[in-house]
């Protein structure tokens, strides 16, 4: 202990006498003398700061990110621009450093901020009510299998297939604390068969969990497949991608009671898989039943304007029994990052974005899907993502090269067969604005030479989609190294 414990003996043996023992060992009486530890740590010597750093800066060359290579990756998670605004703001420390508002009245700028997201949220969602966020996508699902399952009084809950994996795994692992039932509805074609869905949905059926776009990228009819949910007396609930909705229509147009999604697109970068957040919409008939917190605008005695917590759900603020989440501090942060970014957007930049994406989704679509031995796997339409089948197991087409050599780097697509075994030979691609037309053909370029063993000279492709002659083998196989 003397190790670690900035103390003299002197005051160790002070510390044993106030608490009445002899000895530290004393302290661990209870734990059995045949598993402690009877040696000192095997620790090798330690390294001075600058040595901690060239070690730290070696391991992280190592890697490679988004900025190193075209990223193609998705599933949730995008690469997009992040403009320095964002880390401008919320690099101030009055957002960067404070806790939760456990006194509002004097935490006005962090309210107006949650204030300012709800309102930005609400809109591109179409629907009048929007929390101040939650820890992520998939946990702001577990929130609306619970809202709707106390709204409803029934225990039945339906997901499509084309759900995120990962919604659909904590709505597994949820359901079994509520004491729900789970039924999954297949795909047809790439979207929720809706033959399926209307079998599915019964009398006890509390919630119906659709995503638009779906995991493979397609655009579903969320407004047909509404209308067997809406029969039945359950709630449509739609997760959706925040940066389809400058295109899309909105879910709350669609006839959505609640929509969610993983907020990571809005402003923040991929980071190795985190921090995001979740953010939560409804209709306004669910005010009192929503997770998390609602910040409100008010006026004070002096008529001036200002912000209060409306609505906390959590359970130090009301009764155990009636909390309907712990959503407390975290994650708003990264909510500021997410108002601020379509802050900076604005409406018409929102649409543009969309726009964007979907032209250069639909190069992609069709310069990849023309590749010998690639075929789309669905005709459905898209708009940043799209799934492609292969005539060669995906794992084999991964390595950016050949391994003989050892393990190389790899392809920056998302296998399907990680979540789908049914898909085992495809994966996904998505587009943000930061892939460029370039880059593109760069992916076109490899998956070329990934098909062909990496043993034939490969042709690039222009903007048509036509093959042009190259001689960039070796720029390409650069900038994976």
């Amino acid at each position: 202990m003397a190790g670690y414990t900035p103390a003299t003996g002197d005051e160790q043996a002070e510390m044993l006498d106030a608490i009445g023992i002899d000895s530290i060992d004393e302290l661990f009486a209870q734990v059995p003398a045949d598993i402690r530890l009877n040696r000192p740590l095997d620790l090798e010597d330690g390294m001075s700061e600058s040595e901690v750093y060239r070690f730290l800066a070696g391991l992280a060359d190592t890697n490679l990110d988004a900025e190193r290579i075209p990223s193609f990756l998705g599933a949730g998670m995008y690469d997009h621009y992040v403009p320095a605004i964002v880390d401008a703001i919320i690099g101030r420390s009055e957002f960067l450093t404070p806790y939760t508002p456990y006194q509002p009245e004097v935490s006005q700028g962090g309210l107006q901020v949650m204030f300012e997201f709800q309102t930005a949220m609400s809109e591109i969602t179409g629907l009048p009510v929007s929390n101040a966020g939650l820890y992520e996508g998939p946990s702001a699902a577990a929130s609306a299998a619970y809202l709707a399952m106390g709204q409803t009084g029934r225990t039945g809950l339906v997901t499509s297939r084309g759900l995120h994996p990962h919604s659909r795994e904590t709505l597994a692992t949820h359901a079994v604390g509520f004491g729900a039932t789970l039924t999954e509805v297949g795909l047809d074609g790439g979207l929720t068969s809706g033959e399926e869905l209307e079998a599915a949905v019964t009398e006890d059926t509390a919630a119906v969990f659709l995503q638009n776009p779906n995991f493979l990228g397609a655009v579903e009819d969320i407004t047909a497949l509404g209308e067997a949910v809406k029969a039945k007396g359950a709630l449509l609930v739609v997760q959706v991608d925040p940066m389809t909705l400058g295109i899309l229509r909105p879910p709350g147009e669609c006839g959505a009671d609640i929509a969610y999604g993983e907020g990571q697109p809005l402003g923040n970068r991929l980071d190795f898989g985190g921090p995001s957040f979740g953010f939560f919409c409804a209709k306004e008939e669910y005010l009192r039943k929503m997770p998390g917190r609602i910040a409100g605008e008010t006026t004070d005695v002096d008529g001036r304007r200002g912000f209060v917590l409306t609505l906390q759900t959590r359970e130090q603020h009301i009764r155990r029994e009636k909390a309907t989440s712990n959503i407390c501090t975290a994650q708003a942060l990264n909510s500021l990052a997410g108002m601020i970014h379509l802050a900076w957007l604005g409406k018409e930049g929102f649409v543009e974005l969309g726009e964007l994406m979907a032209r250069r989704t639909a190069y992609a679509r069709r310069l990849i899907g023309g590749l010998d031995g690639f075929e789309l796997l669905h005709d459905a339409p898209v708009v940043r993502e799209f799934a492609v089948r292969s005539d060669r197991p995906v794992e084999e087409l991964l390595p950016l090269g050949d391994e003989s050599d050892g393990p190389a780097p790899k392809l920056p697509v998302y296998p399907l067969g990680r979540d789908y075994p049914e898909y085992e030979d495809c994966f996904l691609v998505a587009i943000t604005e930061n892939r460029s037309v370039d880059e593109i053909g760069w992916l076109a370029h490899m998956l070329e030479h990934a098909q062909a063993g990496w043993g034939e000279h490969i042709h690039d492709h222009d903007e048509a989609g036509e093959p042009v002659a190259n001689d960039h083998d070796g720029a390409v196989t650069g900038a994976v190294k």
